[in-house]
């Protein structure tokens, strides 16, 4: 793969310099941690959920194939996690933020909405993720905006270097690359390849 030129980080609101170089911190840590779970049988995603004080607590990888679940997105798993360990389905009160390896998918940026999670730091973003690997990212109508209206701070395009070498190599090793079987999206894939 030809190394990408690092983009630029965005947000819906004013960056914060410490908490994006935490979130780069955590987030190539997930990626290097990463290509230990893409070897073991998951899918080249992962996620973890901190407290405001820094406290882990929860992390997951993406298991569809392995566990034969289309909905066993990192950020679904991880969700899960959390709400199982805090014995709640609403996370508001916990002040969380995830951190993803690549931009939540439409199914994910639902659930992060209905769990309470205050603040959301992802690093390849959807076009590009679909652009290295065929992974159909879903339709997402100006969901920084609407995260905003909601009181969720989004922070994008993290590492993301080090986020497409991972994404690269899981295409390149021959994992699959799970997707329902649909003409639209063999069409709109060859247009994203042009």
């Amino acid at each position: 793969m030809q190394k990408s030129k690092t983009l630029s980080v965005i947000a819906n609101k004013k960056i914060d310099k410490s908490k994006l170089d935490n979130a780069s911190k955590i987030i190539l840590e997930l990626q290097h941690e990463l290509k230990k779970y893409i070897n073991t049988g998951h899918g080249p995603f992962l996620a973890a959920i901190y407290d405001s004080k820094g406290n882990l607590i929860a992390k997951a990888a993406n298991s569809v194939v392995n566990k034969s679940c289309s909905h066993n997105h990192a950020e679904m798993n991880a969700i899960k996690l959390a709400e199982k360990k805090l014995r709640t389905y609403d996370l508001s009160k916990y002040d969380l933020s995830i951190y993803v390896t690549s931009e939540p998918c439409m199914m994910c940026l639902g659930a992060i909405i209905w769990s309470g999670i205050k603040e959301v730091y992802y690093g390849v973003p959807s076009k590009r993720v679909t652009k290295i690997t065929g992974f159909d990212e879903g339709f997402k109508p100006d969901w920084f905006n609407e995260f905003k209206k909601r009181g969720i701070t989004v922070y994008g395009q993290i590492e993301t270097d080090a986020g497409e070498q991972v994404l690269q190599d899981y295409v390149t090793q021959g994992h699959i690359i799970y997707k329902p079987k649909r003409n639209y999206f063999a069409k709109a894939t060859r247009a994203i390849h042009k």
